[in-house]
C-alpha cells in the first residue's frame, strides 16, 4: 500500500467498489482475534453515565479500537445516575479494579475517565495488539480534524448536539452510531437524514430492535387479527428526571474542567447552572427532545415502518402548566423554555393503501387512556407503562414496548400469538454492521417518519395549539409562528 494511501482510505474505498470482504477472524488468527490494522477505529463522543454503560460493548468488540474519547467535561463526580454507585461499578468492572475510587461517594464521568477505562481496559485485554493511547479531546470538532485515521464516532451527548456532530462526522466521511434522537428539531433531523443519504456512510440510531414485540403485534394487525385499525395509544412513566419549571436565577460558579461553551454547542449563550446538564438536559427544550424522544423512538419506530406511516398530517398537545404569584396576583406561567411535567400528544395520519386513517396518543407524566368500554367492562387494570391497538373488531394491550400482548374481542381476552422474529443468521450487532459502514436496519435513512413525528410533538407543545403539517413543504401551515419551533435558533459559528 502506498504511504500516501491511508487504512481507512484504503478500507472505504475497497467497500465503495463491492470487493472488500469482511475475512473470517479464524484466518487472522486465534478465534476472537483481529489484526490490530484491521480494526474499527471509533471514537466515542460523550462520556456521560449512558456512555459508561454501554461502553463495556464497545471494548469487548475484537473488531473494534477505541482510539480517541471526547466531551467538554475532563473528570467530575457530578454525574445523575439511577442507582447509587452504579456507574462507578461498572468502570471497575472495565478496569478490574473492585477499589478504583474508594473514596468518591459521586458518580463519575468526563473524558479522561474515559480514557483511563479505555487504555486500562486494552492493555489488561490486548496486549498482543500493541495497542497506542486513547486520545482526549473536548471539542468533537478537533478529534474530527485530528483524526486522521477514524472510521466511525459513537455520539452520546446530550439531544441538542445530535445533529450538529452526525453531520460533521458524515461530512468528513465517518460512519455514525448515534443515542436517541436523531435531533430534537424538525429541520435538523431531516438534514442529518439527508446527509446520511449524500454521503452514503453507515448510520444507526440506537433505539433500533428494543420493540420488536410491537413490530411484531403491528404485522398482526396488518393480517387483520382486529379489524382495521383506528387508534394507537402509548404511555410512558417519563419524566424520570427533575422538570423545572423556571430558568434558574442563581449563577454557581462553572464546575472546574467544564468547558460550558462547548458544552452549549449550537444552543444560544446562557450562564452555566446544573439543572441543565447531566441527565436533566431532557427537560429543556434548547437541549433535549422530551419524553417521546427518549422513550416514544423505542416503542414507536417498527410500528411507524411496519404499518407504512408517513409523517403526521397534524399534531396537537394538552398539557400541565404552572402559575406564579406576581405583585400579589396567581397568573398562568408563560413558559417557552421547558416541557410540561406531563402532556398528552395526539398526531393524525393519512389513510394508505388498504388501511385507513389513524390517530396516535403519546401520555408521559403519569397521563394513561381511557380504555375502551369492552376492557372497562373486564375489569383490566392499566399498567404503569404500556401500548394500546384499537381497532374495528378488536383491541390489543401490551406492555411498553410490545411485550405480554392480550387479544381482546367479542368480550374474551386471551394472550395475542406472535410470530417469531425473522432469524438473523448473522447474529450481528445492528450498530456493528454501521461502524463498519454496511446497510444497517437502524439506519437514519429508515427512521425520518418517526423523527418527524418526535420533533412535531414538541412544536404542538410550544405553539399551544394544533399545528397542521406540509411535509414536503415542511411548513406549519395554520399557525405560521410555530414554524420558527422547527428550526433552532443557533450561535454564531453554529449554524447548520
Amino acid at each position: 500500500m502506498p504511504p500516501e494511501i491511508n487504512r481507512r482510505a484504503f478500507v472505504g474505498s475497497a467497500v465503495a467498489s463491492g470487493v472488500f470482504t469482511i475475512v473470517p477472524r479464524h484466518v487472522l488468527g486465534q478465534a476472537g482475534h483481529v489484526a490490530p490494522n484491521d480494526k474499527i477505529t471509533v471514537a466515542h463522543i460523550g462520556m456521560g453515565t449512558q456512555g459508561f454503560r454501554e461502553l463495556g460493548a464497545l471494548l469487548a468488540q475484537p473488531e473494534i479500537q477505541m482510539v480517541a474519547v471526547c466531551d467538554p467535561n475532563t473528570d467530575s463526580s457530578d454525574y445523575v445516575e439511577w442507582g447509587k454507585n452504579e456507574i462507578r461499578s461498572r468502570i471497575r468492572t472495565y478496569l478490574g479494579n473492585p477499589s478504583w475510587r474508594d473514596n468518591d461517594s459521586g458518580c463519575p464521568g468526563g473524558r479522561e475517565v474515559g480514557r483511563q477505562v479505555v487504555d486500562t481496559y486494552y492493555a489488561n485485554q490486548r496486549k498482543a495488539d500493541g495497542y497506542k493511547a486513547c486520545s482526549a479531546y473536548a471539542d468533537f470538532r478537533e478529534l474530527l480534524e485530528q483524526e486522521k485515521d477514524l472510521d466511525a464516532v459513537k455520539i452520546m451527548t446530550p439531544d441538542h448536539l445530535h445533529a450538529t456532530v452526525s453531520i460533521a462526522a458524515m461530512n468528513r466521511g465517518r460512519h455514525v452510531v448515534v443515542h436517541k434522537p436523531i435531533a430534537n428539531r424538525l429541520y435538523e433531523g431531516r438534514l442529518a437524514i439527508e446527509t446520511a443519504r449524500k454521503t452514503k456512510v453507515g448510520t444507526h440510531l440506537l433505539a433500533y430492535g428494543s420493540g420488536a414485540a410491537n413490530e411484531r403485534i403491528a404485522q398482526r394487525i396488518k393480517q387483520g387479527v382486529i379489524g382495521p385499525l383506528r387508534e394507537i395509544h402509548n404511555w410512558t412513566n417519563r419524566p424520570v428526571w427533575p422538570q423545572y419549571t423556571e430558568i434558574p436565577a442563581d449563577r454557581p460558579p462553572i464546575p472546574k474542567g467544564l468547558d460550558w461553551d462547548l458544552w452549549l454547542g449550537p444552543a444560544l449563550p446562557r450562564p452555566f447552572h446544573p439543572h441543565y446538564t447531566h441527565t436533566v438536559f431532557r427537560g429543556w427544550y434548547d437541549f433535549g427532545g422530551g419524553s417521546m424522544a427518549d422513550m416514544g423512538i423505542y416503542s414507536l419506530w417498527p410500528v411507524f415502518t411496519t404499518l407504512g406511516l408517513e409523517p403526521p398530517l397534524c399534531a396537537e398537545a394538552q398539557a400541565t402548566h404552572t402559575c406564579s404569584i406576581v405583585d400579589g396576583v396567581s397568573r398562568t406561567a408563560n413558559n417557552d423554555f421547558s416541557y410540561p411535567t406531563a402532556c398528552t400528544l395526539r398526531f393524525s395520519f393519512a389513510a394508505r393503501q388498504d388501511m385507513p386513517a389513524l390517530e396516535l396518543f403519546w401520555y408521559d407524566g403519569g397521563m394513561k387512556p381511557r380504555l375502551p368500554g369492552p376492557l372497562e367492562a373486564q375489569n383490566v387494570e392499566i399498567p404503569r407503562e404500556g401500548i394500546l391497538f384499537i381497532g374495528d373488531q378488536g383491541t390489543i394491550m401490551a406492555d411498553f414496548t410490545g411485550r405480554n400482548p392480550r387479544l381482546f374481542t367479542q368480550g374474551k381476552s386471551e394472550p395475542l400469538s406472535l410470530e417469531s422474529p425473522a432469524d438473523v443468521a448473522a447474529a450481528e450487532n445492528p450498530w456493528l454492521q454501521a461502524l463498519r459502514g454496511e446497510p444497517s436496519p437502524g439506519s437514519f435513512l429508515n427512521a425520518g417518519s418517526i423523527t418527524d413525528a418526535v420533533n412535531l410533538g414538541a412544536v404542538a407543545l410550544r405553539a399551544g395549539r394544533r399545528v397542521v403539517f406540509d411535509s414536503q413543504k415542511m411548513a406549519i401551515t395554520n399557525a405560521p409562528d410555530a414554524n420558527r419551533y422547527l428550526y433552532r435558533e443557533y450561535r454564531k459559528g453554529w449554524e447548520l
